[in-house]
């Protein structure tokens, strides 16, 4: 492994440093292991998440019971869980600087989640604009995707989150996340954080082939690390105007690669030249992904297994404490 990819090597309870002994700013942000990751999933979550992880203390989260509202095959599941760790690794997230861990290696998560579900009403829930929309485009209206927006406040406030790095599609999530915890707090006694919202002008925004935001259900999308050979392909596809001085499409990709003054000259010289543009693209992506594939390629199915296994030991410090509280707080606790 690449030292961007250092592993823990200690499990003792003394090693674990807790956000309560912190000066810094508590953070935890998610991703699903809903499929093969592509540049939108990079540029829109990842990316940013880099750029900023050291300056919190950080919890990384594979939201897999979130990916079961819409995953039914369980080898898929179990893939995708392996290949967004080994990507997370491979971009150069450093498991000594973050509590990488998995969500169902804490059921800490579901019983929040229940005590939440059990404060909220069904018509506050059926306000939500995630729940509509992607039932609006055929997935199945499960209790699951229904209570969605629980689960996610539950995964927040476990770990008394200061700070939440969202998509502004997103930020409807962290309303209910602080209406959640203010109906807990009104109830109980003030127990639970309110986090705030931390607004990723490009989560959401990515473009993908077609012009449209780049997604997995659109088939729009540029693999994170396939090929040279598959990037190309996906590249070659993008659809391009026939009027306008560039394919503003290729455009709009091209410039999450390259300084944008450097692309107006590279557009300027190459007017009208499109399949040129995409080579130049195509090397552009390569140039920054090859390095990253090559880093995911040494990563094997062990490590992954041992960095969460030492990110939920930490993780469970945290939330075990929080929960305790909670229960105090309900009165289940004798």
């Amino acid at each position: 492994m690449s030292q961007k990819t250092r592993l823990l090597t200690s499990e003792r309870d003394d090693s674990i440093v807790l956000p309560s002994e912190q000066k810094k700013q508590v953070l935890l942000t998610g991703l699903q292991p809903s499929g093969t990751l592509h540049i939108g999933n990079y540029f829109g979550s990842l990316k940013p998440f880099q750029d900023m992880y050291e300056e919190y203390e950080s919890f990384l989260m594979v939201a897999d019971y979130h990916a079961l509202t819409s995953i039914r095959d369980k080898e898929a599941l179990r893939a995708n869980i392996y290949d967004i760790v080994r990507t997370y690794l491979a971009a150069g997230i450093d498991s000594e600087k973050v509590t990488l861990f998995r969500q169902s290696d804490n059921q800490d998560h579901m019983e929040l989640a229940w005590i939440l579900n059990c404060l909220v009403t069904v018509p506050f829930l059926m306000q939500a604009h995630a729940y509509k929309d992607k039932v609006a485009k055929g997935l199945e209206a499960n209790a699951g995707l229904f209570t969605y927006p629980m689960l996610m406040a539950a995964d927040i406030m476990l770990y008394n989150a200061d700070v939440v790095p969202v998509g502004e599609d997103q930020r409807q999530h962290l309303e209910y996340t602080r209406e959640a915890a203010t109906k807990f707090n009104n109830t109980y006694g003030g127990t639970l954080k309110e986090p705030k919202e931390l607004i990723l002008k490009a989560v959401g925004v990515v473009p993908g082939t077609d012009g449209a935001k780049m997604s997995k259900s659109y088939k729009n999308t540029i693999p994170l690390f396939g090929s040279e050979e598959e990037i190309s392909k996906a590249v070659m596809g993008i659809v391009t105007d026939s009027e306008g001085k560039r394919p503003e499409n290729v455009y709009a990709i091209h410039k999450l690669f390259k300084d944008e003054a450097e692309l107006e000259t590279l557009y300027t010289e190459h007017e009208g030249r499109y399949g040129d543009l995409k080579k130049a693209l195509v090397a552009d992506i390569e140039a920054v992904v090859a390095p990253m594939r090559e880093n995911y390629k040494n990563i094997s199915d062990a490590d992954i297994e041992q960095v969460l296994e030492i990110g939920v030991t930490k993780a469970r410090e945290v939330s075990h404490q929080q929960l305790a509280r909670v229960r105090e707080a309900i009165g289940i606790t004798f």
